[in-house]
């Protein structure tokens, strides 16, 4: 049998399974028993549990035949208008397959993605449909949403999840893995993972591969990330106007470490307040990080944005 992806293998089944959002998970939990399911919105980092929180009210709801009454939807793939005219509409019109009447889930998965049109079309969709389907919509950011959307959803805010949620899935897949894991390992995955559940489970299904005794040195081998005392050094000769040093330095981080633009600009943004300069400078560059990671989000090339970065630190600190 091949072996199965573990973001899968231990993806929860029910709700008691979900962890680190006991009361988003209390209140879905009555709304489906109730039956009495609204629009819902789920906002929140990756790997906190959204899809997987949609995907078990469609299972609750339909039980066997799940399957046959949710569509998911990637909106960050198909994110035009025509997505919401054709496949969403088409599967939206037709009344539950099962005798119990219980409404169609249609999930679509980085609804912010959507464009405004799309949105619109979407909101219409909505209100037609509410009789046969319910809408999940899943984002990170939604303040990309349009209000009247927002306005005909239940709104739940999933957060990362904590210290102890982390330590009690590691845990249960370390005794399912048959894996050996020392405590100050758990505390390393839980920083990197930053409460990302399906990064934690890629990282151990990585590691695990190569040894079953996971350790700082074994997990270090699968993580790239960038320590403070490299940023520290970039930042440190930027002041000094060293661009060029400092532009080595941060494009080997790049090249050798395969980190990307907006993991560096992030560092850089943390570590600037304890930066050797006045107050005002600190605040304009921290607001150029700001610009920076913008532009990075919507498709700027990494490597100009970040020398654009360092040359403004030389020049604002001269």
């Amino acid at each position: 049998m091949a072996s199965q992806i573990w973001t899968e293998k231990y993806r929860p089944q029910n709700f008691e399974e979900v962890k680190g959002q006991k009361e988003i998970i209390d209140r879905i939990k009555s709304l489906v028993e109730n039956k009495n399911i609204p629009h819902l919105l789920f906002s929140g980092p990756a790997g906190t549990g959204k899809t997987t929180t949609a995907l078990i009210i469609a299972k609750k709801l339909h039980k066997d035949n799940w399957r046959n009454n949710f569509l998911e939807l990637n909106a960050s793939d198909a994110r035009g208008i025509d997505t919401i005219r054709n496949q969403v509409k088409d599967f939206a019109k037709t009344m539950g397959i099962q005798a119990e009447e219980s409404p169609k889930i249609i999930l679509l998965d980085e609804a912010d993605a959507l464009t405004k049109e799309a949105q619109q079309a979407l909101r219409r969709t909505m209100e037609t449909y509410a009789s046969s389907c319910r809408f999940i919509l899943s984002c990170n950011f939604p303040s990309k949403i349009i209000d009247p959307i927002k306005s005909r959803c239940a709104i739940f805010q999933f957060k990362p999840l904590n210290e102890g949620a982390i330590e009690e899935i590691i845990t249960n897949i370390a005794n399912k893995e048959e894996l050996n894991l020392e405590e100050e390992t758990i505390k390393i995955l839980f920083k990197q993972c930053n409460g990302d559940v399906r990064q934690l489970q890629n990282i151990l299904q990585s590691t695990s591969s190569v040894t079953k005794n996971i350790n700082q040195e074994a997990v270090s081998g699968f993580v790239s990330k960038i320590e403070a005392k490299e940023v520290e050094e970039i930042l440190t000769l930027a002041i000094k106007n060293k661009f060029l040093e400092a532009r080595k330095i941060l494009l080997d981080l790049m090249y050798l470490r395969g980190l990307s633009g907006t993991e560096i600009v992030k560092q850089i943004q943390k570590e600037i307040m304890n930066l050797s300069i006045d107050d005002e400078k600190k605040l304009s560059i921290i607001d150029k990080c700001g610009d920076i990671e913008f532009r990075l989000v919507e498709g700027s090339d990494d490597y100009i944005q970040l020398e654009s970065l360092l040359a403004y630190i030389c020049l604002k600190t001269k």
